[in-house]
Protein backbone atom coordinates (compact mmCIF):
# COMPACT_ATOMS: atom_id res chain seq x y z
CA UNK A 1 0.00 0.00 0.00
CA UNK A 2 1.33 3.20 -0.86
CA UNK A 3 2.38 5.65 1.85
CA UNK A 4 -0.12 8.57 0.54
CA UNK A 5 -3.12 6.32 1.09
CA UNK A 6 -2.74 5.64 4.35
CA UNK A 7 -2.18 8.82 5.83
CA UNK A 8 -5.15 10.05 3.20
CA UNK A 9 -7.06 7.33 5.44
CA UNK A 10 -5.82 8.38 8.89
CA UNK A 11 -6.99 11.64 7.91
CA UNK A 12 -10.49 10.76 6.95
CA UNK A 13 -10.62 8.85 10.10
CA UNK A 14 -9.40 11.64 12.32
CA UNK A 15 -11.83 14.34 10.28
CA UNK A 16 -14.97 11.57 10.63
CA UNK A 17 -13.75 11.60 14.65
CA UNK A 18 -13.69 15.28 14.59
CA UNK A 19 -17.03 15.68 12.80
CA UNK A 20 -19.04 13.23 15.63
CA UNK A 21 -17.54 15.30 18.21
CA UNK A 22 -18.88 18.21 16.55
CA UNK A 23 -22.26 17.01 16.17
CA UNK A 24 -22.37 15.53 19.87
CA UNK A 25 -21.69 19.43 20.68
CA UNK A 26 -24.34 20.39 18.54
CA UNK A 27 -26.55 17.74 20.15
CA UNK A 28 -25.73 19.23 23.25
CA UNK A 29 -25.90 22.89 22.56
CA UNK A 30 -29.54 22.57 21.51
CA UNK A 31 -30.92 20.05 24.61
CA UNK A 32 -29.53 23.01 26.79
CA UNK A 33 -31.40 25.59 24.57
CA UNK A 34 -34.57 23.72 24.82
CA UNK A 35 -34.40 23.44 28.55
CA UNK A 36 -33.52 26.74 28.76
CA UNK A 37 -36.38 27.66 27.27
CA UNK A 38 -38.39 25.08 28.93
CA UNK A 39 -37.36 27.10 32.40
CA UNK A 40 -37.86 30.30 31.72
CA UNK A 41 -41.69 28.73 30.46
CA UNK A 42 -41.87 27.78 33.76
CA UNK A 43 -40.75 30.86 35.57
CA UNK A 44 -43.60 32.69 33.77
CA UNK A 45 -45.83 30.22 34.85
CA UNK A 46 -44.90 30.77 38.30
CA UNK A 47 -44.77 34.15 38.20
CA UNK A 48 -48.50 34.14 36.84
CA UNK A 49 -49.20 31.43 39.21
CA UNK A 50 -48.62 34.09 42.22
CA UNK A 51 -50.44 37.24 40.67
CA UNK A 52 -53.11 34.93 39.83
CA UNK A 53 -52.76 34.45 44.45
CA UNK A 54 -52.29 38.26 44.90
CA UNK A 55 -55.38 38.69 43.13
CA UNK A 56 -57.56 36.18 44.48
CA UNK A 57 -56.27 37.27 48.34
CA UNK A 58 -56.80 41.11 47.26
CA UNK A 59 -60.79 40.27 46.16
CA UNK A 60 -61.12 38.05 49.12
CA UNK A 61 -60.36 40.94 51.57
CA UNK A 62 -62.50 43.32 50.26
CA UNK A 63 -65.42 40.48 50.32
CA UNK A 64 -64.84 39.84 53.51
CA UNK A 65 -64.91 43.75 54.59
CA UNK A 66 -67.79 44.21 52.78
CA UNK A 67 -69.86 41.13 54.60
CA UNK A 68 -68.37 42.22 58.00
CA UNK A 69 -69.99 45.53 57.24
CA UNK A 70 -73.43 43.73 56.31
CA UNK A 71 -72.96 42.12 59.19
CA UNK A 72 -73.07 45.05 61.26
CA UNK A 73 -76.14 47.03 59.67
CA UNK A 74 -78.12 43.61 59.89
CA UNK A 75 -77.26 43.25 63.46
CA UNK A 76 -77.32 47.13 64.76
CA UNK A 77 -81.01 48.44 65.97
CA UNK A 78 -82.72 51.21 64.57
CA UNK A 79 -82.44 52.18 60.51
CA UNK A 80 -78.87 52.14 58.72
CA UNK A 81 -77.67 55.99 58.20
CA UNK A 82 -78.44 57.23 55.28
CA UNK A 83 -74.60 57.54 53.81
CA UNK A 84 -71.70 56.87 55.71
CA UNK A 85 -68.02 56.70 54.75
CA UNK A 86 -65.45 54.47 55.84
CA UNK A 87 -61.31 53.86 55.23
CA UNK A 88 -60.00 50.57 56.09
CA UNK A 89 -56.30 49.04 55.80
CA UNK A 90 -57.33 45.79 54.07
CA UNK A 91 -53.60 44.75 54.03
CA UNK A 92 -53.57 45.11 50.07
CA UNK A 93 -53.87 49.45 50.48
CA UNK A 94 -56.52 51.46 51.52
CA UNK A 95 -60.28 50.52 51.10
CA UNK A 96 -62.90 53.09 51.11
CA UNK A 97 -66.45 51.70 51.66
CA UNK A 98 -69.28 53.81 51.08
CA UNK A 99 -72.59 53.09 52.58
CA UNK A 100 -75.95 54.59 51.20
CA UNK A 101 -79.59 53.78 52.48
CA UNK A 102 -82.68 54.57 51.19
CA UNK A 103 -86.97 53.51 51.89
CA UNK A 104 -86.92 50.81 49.45
CA UNK A 105 -90.66 51.95 48.51
CA UNK A 106 -92.04 48.58 47.69
CA UNK A 107 -95.60 47.95 46.63
CA UNK A 108 -97.12 44.57 47.44
CA UNK A 109 -99.60 43.57 44.33
CA UNK A 110 -103.03 45.13 46.12
CA UNK A 111 -100.99 48.68 46.57
CA UNK A 112 -100.30 48.33 49.82
CA UNK A 113 -96.78 50.07 50.47
CA UNK A 114 -94.66 48.13 52.91
CA UNK A 115 -92.98 50.90 55.08
CA UNK A 116 -89.90 49.88 57.34
CA UNK A 117 -88.21 48.42 54.52
CA UNK A 118 -84.73 50.20 53.69
CA UNK A 119 -82.65 49.43 50.47
CA UNK A 120 -78.56 49.39 51.42
CA UNK A 121 -76.18 49.65 49.07
CA UNK A 122 -72.46 48.71 49.58
CA UNK A 123 -69.30 49.87 47.78
CA UNK A 124 -65.79 49.25 48.23
CA UNK A 125 -63.76 51.26 46.30
CA UNK A 126 -59.63 50.69 46.09
CA UNK A 127 -56.76 50.97 43.80
CA UNK A 128 -54.96 48.09 41.99
CA UNK A 129 -52.05 48.69 40.02
CA UNK A 130 -52.83 52.61 39.26
CA UNK A 131 -56.01 50.95 38.34
CA UNK A 132 -59.54 51.79 40.07
CA UNK A 133 -61.43 49.06 41.36
CA UNK A 134 -65.07 48.50 42.94
CA UNK A 135 -67.31 45.79 44.37
CA UNK A 136 -70.71 46.21 45.21
CA UNK A 137 -73.63 44.49 46.88
CA UNK A 138 -77.49 45.69 47.46
CA UNK A 139 -79.37 44.00 50.53
CA UNK A 140 -82.77 45.24 52.35
CA UNK A 141 -83.07 45.55 55.67
CA UNK A 142 -86.23 45.41 57.60
CA UNK A 143 -86.90 47.75 60.75
CA UNK A 144 -90.71 47.78 62.15
CA UNK A 145 -91.89 50.98 63.47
Amino acid sequence: MPRGNRSDIQNSRFENQNFCSAFALYEVLLGLAIFSVGVLALGRAVENCLNASTLNAEEEAVRQILSNRMAEIQAARGAPDRAKEFKINSGYGAVKLIQKSVPAELIEPNNIQLNGINLVLLTAQWERGGTSQSKQIKFYVYRPG
